[in-house]
């Protein structure tokens, strides 16, 4: 069976971080899996962003692909989070720093590009990981850094008890330092990350 990832890099959906996108999808390939970049709308407001991600999934399995994941950072690990809770066809979901809630006060810039700062609480609630988890979803690896000034790891901790909860298979990884941003985390003791989900690959049978 093929696997098929779909990097998602980070960026607070108003860019793409080049650092999480094609290196990312280089290493996934020394694993033996197919991997893209999908450079996702930013700069538009919910839904197009899921939506479109959504699409691509249904795009890689008509070219043939047995099973798709989803691998992103930050806004993208809240974009590719989101699809993988919400849209048909997501056989597991690679989170690095993620963007899990709109509930909090950070991360403010990614609140403000996909559903603005007035945003009701209603949309608020709709767009958090953390309220979206069922006991359908993938599989989920997350991993965060202890230290993370820009997206607290209280994002990463919200979305592990919500995949506990429903009884969803997942890893939570947390490293005790590291700035946000780090992507393949080289030279920092967070590289341990790729080591790790290679292992969770393998353990879960998609690589």
């Amino acid at each position: 069976m093929s696997t098929h990832v779909i990097v998602l890099p980070g960026g607070g959906y108003h860019r793409h971080a080049p650092h999480e996108g094609e290196p990312v999808a280089a290493w996934l390939r020394t694993l033996g899996l197919d991997a893209s970049v999908y450079e996702y709308p930013v700069l538009t407001r919910h839904p197009a962003v899921v939506d479109a991600v959504s699409a691509e999934v249904r795009r890689v399995r008509t070219q043939g692909a047995s099973r798709v994941g989803l691998l992103g950072f930050s806004a993208g690990g809240h974009a590719a989070g989101h699809a993988a809770l919400t849209a048909d066809g997501v056989d597991f979901a690679i989170l690095g720093y993620p963007v899990v809630s709109m509930l909090t006060e950070t991360h403010a810039g990614s609140r403000e590009n996909l559903i603005g700062l007035d945003a009701s609480p209603d949309l608020r609630a709709a767009t958090s990981l953390e309220k979206l988890v069922t006991a359908s979803a993938p599989p989920f690896f997350v991993w965060h850094t202890a230290d993370d000034a820009s997206v607290p790891v209280e994002h990463a901790y919200l979305l592990a008890q919500a995949l506990h909860e429903s009884g969803v298979k997942h890893a939570l990884h947390v490293f005790q330092h590291g700035r946000h941003g780090l992507g393949l985390a080289e030279g920092t003791g967070a590289e341990a990350w790729t080591a790790l989900c290679a292992l969770w690959l393998a353990e879960n049978g998609f690589s």
